[in-house]
């Protein structure tokens, strides 16, 4: 199944449910009782997923996870923070001296829209994944370059088919950018001006809460949506207790960077059909329809 079949996915999910609801119809409504009575009825032995990311409980994967009839652990590693806002300031009220501006995630798009309502014309934008583009759309930014695979090495691969030789590239970045971008542009050609966007930091967990849960082996799978959220969520609970989840769940990453920080844990992780949070669920969600 493809992540194209996200409807029938949800749809399969609701029939092979014990639970008193009906799932989610063809456009992603629920019919009968309502998402919130829906929940409430889910049978107690439906699988448990953790869900990594910094999001709420109607967050977009959580909600994705619940529409398949899976029960959501919310284990936020990470949290998004304000940057020190000194040097984005000042990289912003130049911009016009800049020829790309590179987004890798759509908190860096909040935190450049919020000073810069539009970009100048002869500005192009490039972006990683679709999301980040659609937040671009969204308000008013055009997207001139969106790789096919989500990442910022394809991001690079597409660069290098464009003539990047004394090019002005701005990368409003997470504190924690891996070098992947700013790297490959600059052995390209290009000069890129690199400033923190946004913090990515530890969140506070109820580690105590969560071990538990592995103790008793409950989570049937564990998503990862950044190679962020791998490095935390093991410094938080504990190399033995991370290592167990590594083992008695099935592990889904959203894309190759964050793959490449469980298989240097010695975990080979199922590779998100779609590197968006949609394909992370429908991936999640087939996996634990198989057995190894």
């Amino acid at each position: 199944m493809k992540v194209a079949d996200y409807d029938g996915a949800a749809k399969t999910a609701a029939d092979n449910s014990q639970a008193p609801h009906r799932g989610p119809a063809a456009d992603g409504t629920h019919r009968g009782p309502t998402a919130d009575a829906a929940r409430r009825g889910q049978a107690a032995d439906a699988p448990r997923v953790v869900v990594t990311r910094a999001e709420a409980e109607d967050g977009p994967l959580s909600s994705h996870l619940r529409e398949l009839g899976l029960e959501v652990l919310l284990w936020p590693a990470v949290s998004v923070g304000s940057a020190e806002p000194a040097h984005l300031d000042e990289a912003l009220h130049n911009i016009e001296q800049f020829d790309w501006i590179v987004f890798a995630s759509r908190h860096a798009v909040a935190a450049v829209i919020e000073r810069v309502a539009a970009p100048p014309a002869k500005l192009r934008v490039a972006a990683v994944g679709q999301a980040t583009g659609q937040v671009l759309r969204q308000r008013g930014w055009p997207v001139d370059l969106l790789p096919d695979d989500a990442n910022a090495a394809a991001l690079v691969s597409e660069f290098a088919t464009k003539p990047m030789q004394g090019t002005k590239v701005l990368f409003p970045a997470s504190s924690r950018a891996l070098p992947t971008i700013a790297a490959g542009l600059t052995q390209l050609g290009a000069t890129v001006t690199q400033v923190e966007a946004y913090r990515t930091e530890p969140a506070s967990l109820d580690v105590d809460a969560c071990r538990a849960w592995i103790e008793r082996d409950c989570p049937g799978a564990v998503t990862f949506a950044s190679p962020s959220a791998v490095i935390e969520l093991e410094q938080s609970l504990g190399k033995p207790h991370f290592g167990r989840l590594l083992k008695t769940a099935k592990v889904i990453a959203i894309g190759p960077t964050t793959a490449r920080e469980l298989v240097e844990r010695a975990c080979t992780p199922i590779m998100a059909e779609s590197a968006n949070l949609r394909g992370l669920a429908v991936t999640t969600f087939r996996s634990l329809q198989t057995r190894d």
